[in-house]
């Protein structure tokens, strides 16, 4: 957050009118300001290199790569900050995509004002009650704050949903699947779906743990409020 407490947002978008629309509908909402404004994924990670920030309003199609691959290298270098993401596509594989690399939520081109206001005044508020849970009522009602939706996959527990954010929330430094298993007693396999869901809905983030050989080691962390 900024030293006035708003949300800062770095708008990532090539074209230079659409751009800075994007700059001035953000600053109108209540809360927000922007961090900067690029024009390329490149100028992005350069930009988020210095200048850590909450969010980020990311155009897929850049000149330079795509938006998923800026989400990639973001989550490699271990920044927790949110997408959102801004696209023409509405190509479901590609909706797959950006969630599974924790893109928070999707903006289909073109948008109104309206549409991003309210994207950004529920995740605003999912900022805010996420600091604050405490019990399971508490996460269901957190979890469901970015999607309008409290509703989970089925085969999904809500009881199973708070113990395993309840467990990251303990190990701020991050868990692999295995250990999150382990610690309640399901299997790796359920561990993960669990915590591929709360990075889905943009709660918990994946940073790689490189070890001696081998594909580095994915932990899942919830960020803690600064």
């Amino acid at each position: 957050m900024t030293a006035g407490g708003a949300i800062s947002v770095l708008v990532v978008e090539d074209e230079e009118i659409t751009a800075e629309a994007n700059r001035i509908y953000v600053e109108r909402v209540p809360g927000f300001a922007v961090a900067g404004v690029v024009r390329s994924g490149v100028e992005a990670l350069r930009f988020l290199g210095r200048t850590p920030v909450d969010l980020i309003l990311l155009d897929l199609y850049l000149p330079d790569m795509h938006g998923l691959e800026v989400c990639r290298a973001v989550r490699a270098s271990g920044l927790m900050c949110d997408v959102i993401a801004v696209t023409s596509a509405r190509d479901l594989a590609m909706v797959r995509s950006a969630v599974s690399l924790g893109v928070s939520q999707y903006l289909l081109k073109p948008f109104t004002y309206a549409t991003l206001a309210e994207k950004l005044t529920r995740y605003a508020r999912f900022k805010e009650e996420a600091g604050m849970a405490v019990g399971q009522g508490d996460v269901d009602r957190v979890l469901g704050t970015l999607r309008g939706t409290s509703e989970l996959p089925k085969g999904m527990a809500r009881d199973t949903l708070a113990t395993v954010a309840a467990q990251l929330r303990g190990h701020p430094q991050g868990l692999a699947a295995q250990a999150v298993a382990d610690a309640i007693g399901v299997s790796r396999v359920t561990a993960r779906r669990y915590l591929e869901y709360l990075v889905e809905l943009g709660v918990a983030g994946r940073v790689p743990r490189y070890g001696q050989v081998g594909r580095p080691e994915l932990l899942y962390r919830i960020p803690m409020e600064s």
